[in-house]
């Protein structure tokens, strides 16, 4: 049955989409996850997945071709099927009177059953990848209830991310007929969010074909074996695992079987995709005998004597800590490794900072002084501002420099695009922006890609000398350390000094040692001399 797939908002300023290019063509198989185009925002070029499956038989615009949000972009379904009834449908709505790319003769019963699918698959709402790195979504808070009416643009839920938390938007309108997850529940990309359609539309039907569960087979719970003996013998129960690995359980479903100590894998779910709820944790009885019987072996053994109490925290791994652990570690393990170590007198500098704001009406940081100065050493050393793509090296004529910002579920890394050609006040105004939004949960995509090189800075906590680890698709990493007051020797004579120490983590199938000293160089004379900055 044929599906249609609307040009998606992928930003939150997104009006309409440019078709950078066709990853398939009309009459190419598709297979869920397989990118169909690349799609041009007015912030990043992004690619689409599929969320069905079959064979491409209509592309709503050739490569370069412009459509709005919630034009018809691709039909997917069967080969040689009829889409003209789906096709007119999404036509008339857009006043769009161009051919289908396919039409073959079918009878008013096909037809008609064309339409109905079309139109059951056109209520429902699935999981949008609101980020690059997204693979699951936790619905923080829904806006609209189930029976609430919907329209075009208000917001549906809260939605977080590995990196923010954003307000998706509705492009469907009518009633919200089903929730796909509760409220801080996880939903996979792609996966059912919702169903927005008409009063009394069969959405068990619509759920069944989108979720494809309907062959799962069902696991009972074997009845325990009774006895009319009156020995305190155990007796031996035969118990079924029903939930290998994850359990799928709501959350007050959850509450009730820890107060109950009711181990869930034995539960059988009876809610949507062998969900468990309230009434399966109710409905559950264990074996009462088997645990009398555990319960008087367990009497003749002697309690061990204890002092203190072990006790722990665990709380599940945010969207936000998977990705780092996942970015992380393949950059870790994947790209090769070295440090150079440097120091900086920063004399200078922290007399210029004086004075510069002095006035009052600008507060430039330090960490706004090794950005700049930053900038202008990669603009010299291009090999830096590269990365490493397999069988070829990207060095990159723009310089977007990547912020390391701390927040309470990690690291977020904002980027000041084209520093180089920023002033210093406009860095401070930028960082400070970012941090703020970090912190806020208000980062869009836009804010954190692009990065060509990024800086870690740690001095604010009194870390003195560290390293990072290179952040993808980074070929360096620049870690910047406190500046601590220390002798130093000048003019042959021992005075205290302002020294910093910075860090320089290189991957070395791009740089070479020679390169990344020759970096840190240029950055050191900068910062030594910081008027040379204002050149």
């Amino acid at each position: 049955m044929a599906e249609v797939i609307l040009m998606p908002r992928l930003s939150d300023t997104m009006t309409e989409g440019v078709i950078a290019a066709w990853h398939k063509q009309v009459g190419d198989s598709v297979n869920k996850g397989d990118v169909l185009a690349e799609i041009e925002t007015d912030k990043a070029t992004l690619e689409l997945e599929s969320y069905q499956q079959g064979t491409l038989l209509h592309i709503g615009a050739p490569n370069g071709g412009k459509l709005l949000v919630n034009d018809l972009l691709a039909i997917i379904g069967n080969k040689g099927e009829d889409i003209s009834a789906l096709f007119t449908k999404q036509s008339n709505a857009n006043n769009v009177t161009t051919e289908p790319a396919v039409a073959t003769t079918t009878t008013p019963i096909q037809e008609q059953a064309a339409a109905t699918e079309s139109k059951s698959f056109d209520e429902v709402v699935l999981m949008p990848r609101l980020s690059d790195t997204m693979t699951e979504g936790v619905i923080a808070s829904w806006q609209k209830n189930i029976g609430d009416t919907v329209k075009k643009g208000d917001i549906l839920a809260e939605i977080e991310t590995d990196k923010a938390t954003l307000e998706l938007e509705s492009y469907k309108e009518g009633t919200l007929l089903y929730q796909g997850a509760n409220a801080g529940e996880k939903i996979l990309v792609n996966d059912l969010l919702c169903i927005i359609g008409k009063q009394g539309t069969d959405i068990n039907t619509i759920i069944n074909a989108v979720k494809n569960d309907g062959t799962k087979a069902s696991t009972n719970i074997a009845t325990p074996q009774t006895s009319n003996t009156t020995t305190a013998e155990p007796i031996t129960t035969s118990v079924t695992v029903v939930n290998e690995g994850r359990v799928i359980a709501s959350p007050l479903a959850k509450k009730i079987a820890q107060e109950k100590g009711v181990d869930l894998k034995y539960v059988k779910g009876s809610g949507d995709n062998g969900r468990i709820i309230k009434a399966d944790v109710d409905a559950y009885t264990p074996s009462t005998i088997a645990a009398t019987n555990t319960t008087q072996v367990a009497t003749t053994i002697a309690a061990p004597i204890t002092s203190g109490t072990e006790s722990f925290d665990e709380v599940p791994v945010s969207q936000m800590r998977k990705v780092i652990a996942k970015r992380l570690a393949e950059s870790k393990f994947a790209a090769p490794h070295f440090y150079l170590t440097m120091s900086i007198d920063m004399d200078e500098a922290v007399a210029a900072r004086t004075r510069l704001n002095a006035d009052g009406k600008t507060k430039i940081s330090f960490n706004d002084l090794v950005l700049k100065a930053t900038a202008i050493a990669l603009k010299q050393h291009p090999k830096v501002n590269s990365s490493w793509l397999g069988d070829k090296i990207r060095f990159n004529h723009h310089i977007h420099i990547g912020v390391a910002v701390a927040v309470d579920e990690g690291l977020l890394v904002p980027v000041v695009r084209y520093a180089d050609t920023l002033s210093l006040t406009q860095i401070a105004a930028q960082v400070k922006d970012y941090a703020q939004k970090a912190k806020d949960k208000k980062l869009q995509p836009s804010d954190w890609e692009g990065n060509t090189f990024t800086i870690s800075n740690l001095g604010m906590f009194g870390i003195e000398e560290f390293t990072a680890i290179i952040n993808p698709p980074d070929a360096c990493i620049l870690a910047v350390g406190g500046i601590a007051q220390v002798p130093v020797v000048k003019n042959g004579t021992i005075v205290a000094g302002n020294v910093m120490k910075v860090t320089l983590s290189c991957d070395h199938r791009v740089v070479d040692g020679a390169t990344g000293s020759a970096f840190l160089q240029t950055l050191k004379s900068l910062l030594e001399e910081p008027l040379r900055m204002m050149l």
